[in-house]
């Protein structure tokens, strides 16, 4: 029983030492570039109220989520996902706000997904939300904004996929499906399962053009000149504005200059609902899903008292570190690299010595000397905590024995002098 306890439930693990430290200078990496482009920080409360992420909403389906009751038997959730907290927040805080409002998060999320699935149900996740901005000019900085926050973290390779729900909402609309029907084409699509798009849709009373566009797709990823020939495939209004706006925000990603990180995909689906314009998600090698999700949810605020336009995206912390070591792209991070060992008598010098180095930003480790343990038992500590040095303070306080552990070398020199020749770098 006792051994239970230091384990975790499935879908959750513990993060700590340099894992934990890189993890958080990704962060604060990406979570700069958002500064850079004027966005101010948010965070939502860990649990809400079970509606504000309801199916009605478009959010996560219910099951998925992990569900418990306040004393008062409200039914409460983990956030299972940020966009619907934040449009909350929007709708309570800027209600009368009509000019644009710029928001950027790091929050944790919460989905109980199956375990045969093999995902993390607790994620880290960063991201920024622009609300109140229905242009083409800010989907594209939304999309700017992701690409630079993937290269800020280090990512080199990697590709956004862009689509506009609108190209198939047209479609749908113009076919008359029901809702079961089109879920299931939804997922045909978004598997890119030829076969069976091609079964569903041939059974439909539909025209036969409209049958054509359906089954052509799965097929219409890739370049713009390939989104471009889609006009060709309908006459629809709607699906024919879904590519005029897709073009419209290529050219504007051409003016920023990271028009080669775009692709485009208008079979794209996404499981949120609430997406009403372009979707995009983010891919690179190294995770076997998306490490990007993002989109515009046109309709989303108003559900909350606050009809306003917004787009946003979230990236997952979690995959982009696998990635990143995946592909072997190291993240500098700063470690104590020395240990101060002293003797009881020698206290008030090794305070003095730790303060001087970090008063120079350099992490130094101080550990009061057990008189029954070796000064190299400590250097095996120090070693197996990944340590570089050893500095060792006698009884007297005047001399210092510096231990290179790398090395395996040592030096003694009066406190002084040890001073003046290393400066702030042990």
């Amino acid at each position: 029983m006792a051994n239970k306890q230091l384990h975790t439930p499935d879908g959750v693990r513990d993060i700590y030492g340099a894992e934990c430290t890189r993890k958080l200078i990704v962060q604060d990496k990406m979570l700069k570039i958002f500064h850079l482009f004027g966005y101010q920080d948010i965070e939502t409360p860990t649990f809400e109220f079970f509606d504000i992420f309801n199916e009605s909403k478009g959010s996560v389906k219910a099951k998925e989520m992990f569900k418990f009751f306040d004393r008062d038997n409200h039914t409460l959730v983990l956030r299972p996902d940020v966009t619907p907290a934040i449009a909350r927040c929007a709708a309570k805080y800027f209600l009368d706000e009509a000019m644009p409002i710029r928001l950027c998060y790091m929050e944790r999320t919460f989905i109980n997904h199956s375990s045969y699935q093999g995902r993390l149900k607790e994620v880290s996740q960063t991201g920024s939300e622009l609300i109140g901005d229905d242009s083409p000019e800010g989907d594209a900085e939304i999309l700017v904004m992701t690409i630079e926050a993937l290269k800020a973290a280090g990512l080199t390779e990697f590709q956004i996929e862009l689509g506009e729900v609108d190209f198939f909402k047209g479609l749908l609309e113009e076919a008359g499906m029901d809702g079961e029907m089109e879920e299931a084409l939804k997922e045909l699509i978004e598997n890119k399962n030829f076969s069976g798009v091609e079964e569903l849709v041939t059974a439909q009373s539909i025209s036969e053009e409209l049958k054509q566009v359906f089954l052509k797709l799965p097929e219409l990823f890739g370049s713009l000149e390939q989104i471009q020939a889609a006009k060709d495939l309908t006459n629809n209004q709607r699906a024919h504005r879904a590519i005029e706006r897709l073009l419209e925000v290529h050219r504007i990603l051409q003016c920023y200059g990271v028009e080669d990180y775009v692709s485009y995909d208008l079979g794209m689906i996404s499981q949120y609902q609430y997406y009403t314009g372009i979707i995009f998600k983010a891919y690179t090698y190294g995770t076997g899903d998306y490490i990007v999700n993002g989109g515009r949810y046109d309709g989303l605020l108003k559900q909350f008292g606050k009809d306003a336009p917004a787009v946003g995206f979230g990236i997952s912390v979690d995959d982009l570190l696998l990635a990143l070591n995946r592909q072997n792209i190291e993240t500098e991070v700063s470690m104590a690299h020395t240990i101060i060992l002293y003797e009881p008598e020698s206290r008030d010098q090794a305070i003095a010595l730790a303060g001087h180095f970090r008063h120079y930003n350099e992490a130094v480790e101080l550990q009061t000397k057990i008189p029954d343990r070796s000064v190299d038992s400590y250097g095996e500590y120090a070693i197996h905590r990944n340590l570089k040095n050893l500095l060792y303070l006698d009884n007297t306080g005047n001399k210092v024995t510096a231990i290179n552990l790398l090395l395996g070398t040592t030096d003694e020199l009066p406190l002084s002098e040890y001073l003046q020749e290393t400066g702030g770098n042990p």
